[in-house]
């Protein structure tokens, strides 16, 4: 009965995530590829049928398929996280009234920036 509901569960966050996935497909907001393999994890555990069909949609072969075959994104894909990353992080600067949390939002958005540069690798479209 817990594993008919633990997978249940895990299917149920697989298709929420795709559909976030979807919309950072679409939407400049939000990253996809995150939200894209945190579906493909919770089909993994939750169904092998939905997992294979996931792992087929034209979604998953565009979008995190060639992340996770190459570690690697193009310059192209690279600027654009960063600038949408960046553009959020900014805005949450302006937002908060606390120096501390300003201070942790540009020292996250500094590290995002060293990740992205020494341990992403950057490959030609």
């Amino acid at each position: 009965m817990f594993q008919v509901l633990k997978k249940a569960i895990y299917i149920l966050f697989g298709f929420i995530f795709m559909t976030i996935g979807f919309l950072g497909v679409i939407l400049p907001l939000l990253p996809s590829i995150p939200f894209l393999i945190l579906a493909s994890i919770c089909f993994f555990r939750g169904s092998d049928r939905l997992d294979t069909w996931f792992k087929g949609t034209k979604l998953y072969m565009k979008e995190v398929e060639p992340f996770l075959r190459e570690r690697a994104l193009t310059l192209r894909k690279k600027i654009y996280i960063n600038i949408m990353a960046d553009s959020m992080i900014l805005l949450s600067i302006f937002i908060v009234d606390y120096l501390w949390l300003k201070i942790l939002l540009v020292l996250i958005a500094l590290y995002k920036h060293y990740y992205f540069v020494f341990h992403i690798r950057t490959i030609k479209q």
